[in-house]
């Protein structure tokens, strides 16, 4: 069915770039709580640094990128808004870590480099192997450690049903920022069925 005239003109004023800010927050609040799980840390030896943080919010962010990716012009706008939303807040970040104009630039470009390199390296292990996204991990959540590998197999079990989940969620549910992420480990590798 047709919308008419002041349908659209409705539409496209509900859904204006404030709109689609607020939506990008909600969903940046969302994913950022969800990386800070303490369970990641203290648990499953992700490091509890900025890099790790890091990490974590970009496993984060990975997930909701791939689902709307190929969903049409407002998730397509809205990936962009988060995108934003996510490097202003790294920027504020580093600025309240005390970076100076000079180094906030050259470090805001190595962690968007950063950040394509994860998302890359999980759409890639996650269309192969247990041992592909299990060493996609080691490599960068753990780059800096040395984990366990129960940790790791929770970890690469948490991101798979995340990302099983992400698949099943309505990209119109994700447009008014609501996205659900699977349940946080237990931390321990029963609890995703590694016994």
């Amino acid at each position: 069915m047709a919308q008419s005239a002041l349908g659209e003109l409705i539409a496209r004023v509900l859904q204006g770039p404030g709109a689609t800010k607020e939506v990008a927050a909600k969903l940046f609040g969302r994913l950022v709580a969800q990386a800070r799980a303490r369970v990641f840390y203290e648990q499953l030896g992700v490091p509890d640094s900025v890099d790790g943080r890091f990490d974590m919010v970009a496993l984060h962010t990975f997930l909701i990128f791939q689902r709307l990716r190929g969903q049409g012009d407002r998730a397509a706008i809205l990936s962009q808004a988060l995108y934003d939303t996510l490097i202003n807040d790294f920027e504020a970040s580093l600025r309240q870590l005390g970076a100076g104009d000079v180094g906030v630039g050259k470090r805001i470009r190595v962690m968007t480099e950063a950040l394509q390199g994860r998302i890359k390296a999980y759409e890639t292990a996650l269309a192969g192997s247990q041992l592909d996204l299990e060493g996609a991990l080691r490599r960068n959540l753990y780059g800096t450690t040395d984990p366990d590998m129960d940790a790791i197999r929770t970890v690469a079990n948490y991101l798979r049903r995340g990302k099983e989940l992400a698949d099943s969620q309505p990209v119109d549910r994700i447009l008014r920022g609501i996205f659900e992420f699977p349940p946080v480990p237990a931390g321990t590798a029963q609890a995703y069925g590694l016994d």
